[in-house]
């Protein structure tokens, strides 16, 4: 089986050039980006050939302390090499050339163009590379190997980028030459007179650059060689032997939200391991959506689940967020509590102190967390089940399960339906485990939860009813749609009586993975018919908004 090994240098997407790779059928490993590699490093899983490597993008520079150096012998071993934003500039600096701060930093779409005069690639290689940017190929052709762009002229290959960088290169290192340039004048596209080494001063992984699926591709397949040979099918059952072996006859406890994320969870568990070991707790906390725990019950007694615990505990939760309103107080005080009522629960239950805690934790979560596969990544904001200390202690004892952890969502749902669970729930949009609690702005209360729960399920129920132009359900056309009950009010009218009501925000977002998003571009006549029927039917709600704010800059919840 063909690899990809991609060196971690803290990059918020590194995990996202391994899912577009793993997309084309090619297997990847992600190690931290100043990994030693030793040969046993190197050989990695049984039966892998490393075909090629890539060097991540960072939130550091290479001209600090903070900024990871790879280990040289990355560049001894006669591979080929691409360095992305990050990665591009460490070979560089690593190689004679000159990294500096730029005046005004390169972010979000910026154009780049291809100038491919003056090849002096050997045998093509370089050719073979720049097929990813020819929009006359297409992505099948580039897979199969074959495809060599014979057209490269300047001014042939102009695409949209996505950067997000304040370094740029203010001198090539020696050998290299400049293939492509950004908008702003500035190195965009690298690739080394003699050796198969290529460098971006943008991120193809993100969906927003054109074609950069393509220019993975024209990489992995053009450069590396590499063959399809990588299937989510087979992931499944690395995972599934993973946790037999782990697991043992031990039990398992699953801490359950019934979003898809744990479901997934939890119907792997149930399909890996005997059905008497699986305890799968579910924690009423107050703060979930309406009807949640009948619709939990019902989707987890389809999976077969034979040990289902539903823990009612509405007045702690409620009481330990009383008096809070900054964002990461409460979500570090549900994950505190997560654990503190499973702790109790659990030995209510008679488990053994052999038993293992699994969640249904994302990458996303994971990075989010300031926890990814290095130690540069940078902490967005803390999720309940990664960042509060007694999650953490449990890791570290090396109790903590989590078959989820590098995958990202829309990997989720096609697991889903590998393990046959019901289409409407593997479609159900993300849930944060903190549930309603981050989806109103300032303190919690009952009151508000009750507000929130009715006028969310009300543009949910919309959603679900309305089509798109393209005749399909805005519901499924929509990543993630929902309400944010804001911590103001306003003066309206209603009845020809002065109200005073809460503000209400709707948040819809397109994105392929939670990594980027894009806000969904509703057709006025909706947002305007879904509007009055929450004012009319909610009757705190005084005022409705929506959120047209990207990803980045903004996160997709509003804490």
């Amino acid at each position: 089986m063909d690899k990809i090994l991609i060196l971690d240098f803290g990059s918020q997407t590194t995990q996202l050039i391994g899912r577009r790779i793993r997309d084309l059928g090619v297997y990847t490993e992600i190690l931290p980006g100043d990994t030693v590699l030793s040969d046993a490093v190197l050989s990695g899983t049984a039966g892998s050939t490393l075909r090629g490597i890539i060097l991540s993008g960072s939130p550091e520079s290479v001209y600090t302390a903070e900024g990871s150096v790879p280990d040289q012998k990355v560049y001894t071993l006669g591979l080929p090499l691409l360095g992305i934003c990050y990665g591009l500039q460490r070979m560089t600096a690593d190689h004679g050339g000159l990294v500096e701060p730029l005046p005004k930093r390169e972010y979000g779409r910026i154009g780049v163009t291809i100038r491919s005069e003056g090849e002096a690639a050997g045998e093509g290689i370089v050719r073979r590379f720049l097929t990813g940017f020819d929009k006359t190929i297409s992505l099948e052709k580039i897979v199969e190997g074959s495809a060599i762009s014979n057209t490269a002229r300047p001014g042939d290959f102009s695409f949209t980028a996505w950067m997000s960088h304040g370094d740029t290169l203010t001198k090539l290192a020696p050998g290299f030459q400049e293939y492509g340039v950004s908008d702003t004048g500035y190195p965009a596209v690298l690739a080394h007179d003699e050796k198969p080494w290529f460098g971006l001063q943008f991120h193809p992984e993100v969906t927003h650059t054109e074609r950069g699926s393509e220019i993975l591709a024209a990489f992995v397949f053009g450069v590396c060689g590499c063959k399809k040979s990588w299937t989510m099918e087979q992931y499944v059952e690395e995972v599934r032997a993973s946790l037999q072996n782990r697991v043992g006859t031990n039990p398992v406890l699953l801490l359950i939200s019934g979003g898809v994320d744990s479901t997934v969870a939890g119907a792997l568990l149930l399909k890996t391991l005997k059905a008497d070991q699986v305890h799968l707790m579910y924690m009423d906390t107050g703060l979930m959506r309406k009807d949640e725990t009948k619709t939990v019950k019902t989707a987890l007694e389809r999976l077969g689940a034979k040990h289902l615990h539903i823990i009612y505990c509405e007045e702690e939760f409620l009481g330990a967020l009383k008096g809070l309103d900054d964002p990461e107080a409460k979500r570090k005080a549900i994950g505190d509590l997560f654990i503190t009522i499973q702790e109790r629960e659990v030995a209510r239950l008679g488990l053994p102190d052999s038993y293992f805690l699994a969640q249904g934790t994302l990458y996303t979560d994971l990075i989010e967390s300031g926890k990814g596969v290095g130690k540069k990544a940078h902490l967005i904001k803390s999720h309940h089940n990664v960042g509060s200390p007694l999650v953490d202690a449990k890791r570290k004892a090396g109790r903590i399960i989590e078959p989820l952890d590098r995958l990202y969502k829309d990997e989720v749902r096609r697991l889903g339906r590998i393990l046959g669970i019901d289409e409407e729930v593997v479609r159900r949009h993300p849930f944060p485990g903190p549930g309603l609690a981050v989806r109103i702005l300032g303190e919690v209360t009952r009151e508000k939860c009750d507000i929130l729960r009715d006028a969310d399920a009300i543009y949910i129920e919309e959603l679900k009813n309305r089509l798109s132009p393209a005749g399909e359900r805005l519901y499924d056309e929509i990543w993630q749609a929902f309400a944010v009950l804001l911590p103001i009010r306003s003066v309206g009218v209603a009845g020809d009586v002065r109200k005073y009501g809460w503000v209400l925000a709707l948040r819809a977002i397109v994105s392929a993975d939670g990594m980027t998003a894009d806000v969904y571009p509703f057709p006025v006549k909706d947002l305007l018919e879904i509007s009055t029927r929450i004012t009319n039917t909610v009757k705190d709600i005084g005022r409705v908004t929506y959120d047209i704010s990207s990803k980045p800059p903004a996160t997709i919840e509003w804490e």
